[in-house]
C-alpha cells in the first residue's frame, strides 16, 4: 500500500472510530431515555439494565453505522480541502477517484460486514431481548407495578395502582387498586384491597396475586333495557382473594400484531426466504377457502340447466300473463313470480342473507389485513438487511465529494451537514417502512426508497467534485436563462 493510501486510510478511521464512539454514546442515551419508564422504580439492578442496553446496542447500529460513514468521509475530505491537501494531490496528478480508492475499498468490506451483522447478529439479539423481559418478569413480578400510579397491564385488560411495594423482591404490596375492563373495553370491576402479595415461580408462567381485606365491585350486563336504567351491580367483601394471570400476556414484546416468539425481525435472510413463501401460499389458500364459502353463500354463477323448446315456449307464454283487467304482467323479475304476501318474505330474507355475508367478510377482512401485513413486514426486513449493506456505500460516496466540495473540517458544520443528510436518509426509510407495512406501497420500494433517493444525490456529487465545480454555480444557472431569453428575442425579431 502506498504512503497516501496509508494516510488517507489512517485519517478515515481516525474520524470514522470518533465518530463511532460519540454517535454510539447519543444514541444509548436517547435509549435509555425511550425506556426510562421500564426501567426507572421497578428494583432492576445495574447488571440487568447493563445486560438490556446491550442486547439493544446491535439494533442502534443500523442508525449509527451509516451516519459514521456519512460523517467521517465529510470530515476527512473536508479537512484535505480545508488544509489544500486536496489540492496537492490534484497538483500531483492524482484524481478524487484514485484518492478515494482505498476508502472505497474499505467501505466495500464495511458494507459485507453491516450484511452479515444484519443477518445474524441482530436477529440473535432481538431473541435476547425478549427473552430478557420475559425473565425479568418471572423472576421480578413486581417490575411491571409502578407505585402511586395505574400501571397498564399489557394484554390482560387490567389496571393496578399500589400506594407502595416492599419486602424481598418487592413481593409485597399495599393500598392495591384494581381496574378490570370488559370485552367491549369499559371499566365494569373494582377490586380494592388494603394488601396484597405477588407470587411466581420462574419454571411457571403464571403470576399469582394474592389479595387480602378487601371489596369487590361489578356492573351486572344486562339484556333488557328496564333493567340497565336500575344499574344491577355485585358487591362482596374477602378475607383472601387470588388473582391469576398469564406472564406470556403480561410481556407483549412485540407492538406488532405478530406475538410469536419468532417475529420478522428475529430471522435472518434464508428464514425470511422460507417464510414469505409458505405466508403468500397460506394467505391464497385462506382467500380462495373464503371466496368459495361466500359463493356457495349466494348460490352465484349456479350453472342452470338450458331448457328445451317445448319448455321455452311455455316460459315465453308465461312471460305475457295478464291480471284480472286483461294488462300484461311482466314477469322477468324473479319476485314478480310470486305473491304480493310472499314479497315481502322473500326480500327480509334476501337482506338478512346479505347482512350476514357482508359481516362474514368484514369479520374475515381484519383477519386478512393481519395476515398480509405480517407478509409484508417479513418481505421488508429481508430487503432492508440488503439497502442497510449498500446504503453505507452510498452514503461515502455522497459524503467524500461534499466534503471536498464545502472545504470545511472540523466538527462544525460538516456535523450539521451529516445531521441533516441523515435525518432525511432515516425518515424517508421511516415514512416508506410504514406505507409498506400497511399496504400503501410494495415493501420493496419502502425497503430501497431512501437508498435510491441518496444515490442519484451521490452521483451528482461525485460528478461536481471530479470536475472541481462548487455546490451550486448561480452564475452557470444566471448565463443558462439569459441565453434562453436572447434565443426567444432573436426568434421574435425574425
Amino acid at each position: 500500500m502506498r504512503i497516501l493510501d496509508r494516510y488517507i486510510l489512517s485519517r478515515f478511521l481516525f474520524n470514522f472510530f470518533s465518530s463511532f464512539v460519540i454517535l454510539m454514546f447519543i444514541f444509548v442515551f436517547q435509549t435509555i431515555w425511550l425506556f426510562i419508564d421500564d426501567f426507572a422504580g421497578k428494583g432492576l439492578d445495574i447488571f440487568i439494565i447493563g445486560k438490556f442496553l446491550f442486547y439493544l446496542m446491535p439494533n442502534l447500529m443500523e442508525k449509527v453505522i451509516p451516519l459514521t460513514v456519512l460523517l467521517s468521509s465529510i470530515l476527512t475530505f473536508g479537512t484535505f480541502a480545508e488544509n489544500y491537501e486536496f489540492a496537492a494531490m490534484k497538483a500531483s496528478g492524482i484524481s478524487l477517484q484514485r484518492a478515494m480508492l482505498s476508502l472505497i475499498i474499505f467501505v466495500v468490506f464495511l458494507g459485507g460486514l453491516t450484511f452479515y451483522f444484519a443477518n445474524n447478529i441482530i436477529p440473535i439479539s432481538e431473541m435476547k431481548i425478549y427473552n430478557l423481559r420475559k425473565n425479568i418478569a418471572k423472576v421480578k413480578p413486581a417490575a411491571i407495578i409502578t407505585e402511586g400510579v395505574f400501571s397498564d397491564l399489557e394484554g390482560t385488560e387490567m389496571n393496578m395502582k399500589v400506594d407502595r411495594k416492599y419486602g424481598e423482591k418487592d413481593r409485597f404490596l399495599e393500598n392495591v387498586i384494581i381496574h378490570e375492563k370488559s370485552k367491549i373495553k369499559v371499566n365494569t370491576t373494582v377490586i380494592k384491597a388494603k394488601s396484597g402479595e405477588l407470587i411466581s415461580s420462574e419454571k411457571s408462567d403464571i403470576l399469582q396475586l394474592v389479595l387480602k381485606d378487601g371489596h369487590y365491585y361489578s356492573e351486572m350486563a344486562t339484556k333488557n333495557n328496564k333493567d340497565k336504567k336500575k344499574h344491577p351491580y355485585t358487591k362482596a367483601n374477602f378475607r383472601t382473594y387470588t388473582i391469576n394471570k398469564d406472564l406470556s400476556d403480561l410481556n407483549d414484546v412485540d407492538l406488532n400484531e405478530e406475538r410469536d416468539v419468532s417475529t420478522d425481525k428475529m430471522k435472518n435472510i434464508s428464514r425470511l426466504s422460507k417464510d414469505i413463501d409458505s405466508l403468500k401460499e397460506n394467505n391464497v389458500k385462506v382467500v380462495t377457502a373464503f371466496s368459495k364459502n361466500i359463493v356457495n353463500r349466494m348460490g352465484a354463477f349456479v350453472k342452470l340447466k338450458e331448457p328445451d323448446s317445448l319448455a321455452a315456449v311455455a316460459i315465453a307464454e308465461k312471460k305475457k300473463e295478464r291480471d284480472s283487467l286483461g294488462t300484461v304482467v311482466s314477469t322477468d323479475s324473479i319476485v314478480a313470480l310470486f305473491p304480493s304476501w310472499q314479497k315481502k318474505q322473500i326480500l327480509s330474507s334476501a337482506k338478512s342473507a346479505t347482512s350476514n355475508i357482508l359481516t362474514s367478510i368484514m369479520g374475515k377482512k381484519n383477519e386478512l389485513q393481519l395476515k398480509y401485513k405480517i407478509y409484508r413486514l417479513h418481505i421488508l426486513s429481508l430487503h432492508k438487511k440488503y439497502a442497510l449493506a449498500l446504503s453505507c456505500i452510498i452514503l461515502f460516496f455522497v459524503g467524500a465529494p461534499l466534503g471536498a466540495i464545502i472545504r470545511k473540517g472540523g466538527l462544525g458544520l460538516p456535523m450539521v451537514i451529516a445531521i441533516i443528510l441523515f435525518l432525511t436518509y432515516y425518515f424517508i426509510g421511516v415514512f416508506a417502512g410504514n406505507y409498506a407495512k400497511e399496504g400503501s406501497i410494495h415493501p420493496i420500494i419502502g425497503a430501497w426508497l431512501s437508498t435510491f433517493i441518496m444515490l442519484p444525490l451521490g452521483v451528482f456529487l461525485t460528478r461536481r467534485a471530479t470536475a472541481d465545480r462548487g455546490l451550486m454555480s448561480f452564475g452557470s444557472i444566471f448565463d443558462y436563462f439569459k441565453r434562453m431569453f436572447q434565443k426567444k428575442d432573436k426568434n421574435a425579431v425574425t
